[in-house]
């Protein structure tokens, strides 16, 4: 199966005359996923490396494919509350195995907890926020049994927040069996599951080459019942003009990430349809305030005072992004519409005199060379001017980028944040919260990568994520973020709607607004 997986690859990887239509039982989906830098689920924390983690792994608790948002039980088929909402106890499914013939147990459970935390790797914090940390998570994460696994946290939290937290790509259960037997060097193995995999979810790796493919094969013995489709194949698609050709001569059955210029043509095709799917995900500007300059809350406000958000929202990402000033997502609790900044030449200069800046400065920004970032990046570079900023772009691919952007040796970068498990926390905890803001900090959201600080806004982060009354929850986060918004070196801009397109014979693709609600399993072909 392995050699006809490659050999379709190659095959559709030709760019000659029309071609058939794609095979009856394979999926094949253009899109863009040069956001890979690892496959091992406690280490990725990148969008397609968490669409990846769904596929390939089970979790304790997971999602309805048709009904995002009621959380139901994965790998657990139930659970107990106990010490004052403390501990909770998850009875495992009995009879789910690894793709390596492996039993699953609550052993295999334990293990994982405690790898991500051990290794603490970037996604390691949505685990050890609960206080667990490499020298007590054996006895807080633990087998009780073969079926039962008991998670204790330092304190009483909202336990739908515990819940959601546990449905992240960083709660994935591995083989610990498969795991440790490739371990070196004490490594938890991931040296080895950076490329390879180790799960029983529903459809298993077959190949993986950057930029270029990504394909998998159905679990014929998956617990939650096989995949409709035999084997599921994306092909790295960066270029819109591409995918659109790729899909309008069936060499793809879906193209994901379009721009509303691509759906708009493809909408008279008889053998295509179109949709936008809102997401979770967040376009936003973060300031390094360790800039002299850019560390000014004067110039943190003058800069927020030189975009143009809806002119960039209708033009260049007409469809595609709406203007979304706040850090939590429409669509989740706490979201608020506010926006009250606007393009307003004026009073950035009058903000930049006060900041002794009257005649504008010089200043970088990191931006990914690809759709829509430059563009954007574009856009907020002319309007900067207007007020006497100079902004000089920097562009990179993803990797490059990013790492720069997590070493905190950037002035601006321009990207995207995505939620990491359905709960408002995941955000507020990014973007307003930064406990410690050392170099060598063990957690490194997004306000340490800005190197900001600010103890209220932490503060009433913490308080809400573990109040349990749903309706002072949501006045928290409102509460938080109208400070953020006006206090912040943040500059949040847009929301992301994804547009896709689909062959008429392709249904049931579940598409959510996360990367983690994002499955294949459902999608079928006629």
């Amino acid at each position: 199966m392995k050699r006809y997986a490659l050999a379709l690859a190659a095959l559709l990887a030709t760019t000659g005359v029309a071609s058939a239509q794609t095979p009856r039982d394979t999926l094949v989906v253009g899109a863009k996923f040069d956001d890979i830098l690892s496959l091992d689920p406690h280490e990725s924390f990148e969008f397609t490396g968490s669409e990846f983690g769904s596929q390939v792994y089970d979790k304790l608790i997971t999602f309805d494919p048709a009904n995002i948002g009621p959380i139901r039980g994965g790998a657990a088929e139930s659970w107990t509350v106990s010490d004052g909402g403390k501990v909770i106890t998850f009875k495992i499914r009995q009879g789910i195995k690894f793709h390596s013939g492996n039993p699953l147990t609550a052993e295999d459970v334990a293990y994982s907890v405690q790898r991500a935390v051990t290794m603490n790797k970037a996604p390691g914090f949505i685990i050890t926020q609960f206080g667990l940390n490499k020298d007590n998570v054996k006895e807080r994460a633990r087998a009780l049994d073969a079926q039962t696994f008991r998670f204790e946290t330092d304190k009483a939290y909202a336990t739908t927040f515990v819940l959601n937290c546990l449905s992240a790509n960083v709660s994935a259960i591995v083989d610990s069996k498969l795991v440790k037997s490739n371990e070196k060097d004490g490594d938890w193995g991931n040296t080895w599951l950076k490329t390879n995999a180790a799960g029983s979810g529903p459809f298993k790796l077959v190949t993986w080459r950057a930029n270029e493919t990504l394909s998998y094969e159905r679990n014929d013995g998956y617990w939650g019942g096989a995949p409709k489709m035999r084997r599921v194949l994306l092909r790295h698609m960066p270029e819109q003009a591409t995918k659109r050709l790729a899909i309008e001569k069936g060499d793809v059955d879906i193209a994901r990430d379009l721009q509303a210029d691509q759906v708009k043509a493809l909408q008279g095709n008889p053998n295509i349809t179109t949709r936008a799917v809102l997401k979770s995900y967040i376009a936003y500007a973060g300031l390094n305030t360790k800039h002299p300059i850019l560390g000014k809350p004067q110039v943190q406000q003058a800069l927020k005072y030189l975009v143009d958000y809806d002119q960039i929202a209708n033009t260049v990402l007409a469809g595609a992004y709406a203007t979304q000033q706040n850090y939590i997502p429409q669509g989740f609790l706490g979201a608020i519409k506010d926006q009250p900044f606007k393009l307003d030449v004026a009073r950035a200069k009058q903000l930049l005199a006060e900041a002794g800046h009257p005649n504008g400065f010089t200043v970088t920004m990191d931006v990914t060379n690809t759709w829509p970032w430059t563009e954007i990046a574009q856009a907020v570079q002319a309007t900067f001017a207007q007020g006497g900023v100079k902004l000089e772009l920097i562009p990179g691919d993803f990797r490059a980028t990013l790492t720069k952007y997590r070493a905190r040796n950037h002035d601006i970068y321009l990207g995207r944040w995505g939620s990491d498990f359905l709960d408002p926390h995941s955000n507020a905890d990014a973007f307003a919260k930064n406990i410690n803001n050392a170099d060598d900090a063990p957690a490194k959201p997004l306000a340490w990568r800005n190197a900001w600080k600010n103890d209220e806004l932490s503060g009433m982060t913490n308080a809400a994520m573990i109040e349990g009354d749903a309706a002072k929850r949501q006045k928290l986060y409102e509460d938080a973020q109208r400070k953020f918004v006006q206090g912040s070196p943040f500059i949040v801009m847009f929301q992301n709607t994804e547009l896709l397109a689909e062959r008429k014979n392709v249904k049931n693709f579940n598409l959510g607004p996360l990367s983690e609600t994002t499955f294949f399993k459902t999608v079928e072909k006629n």
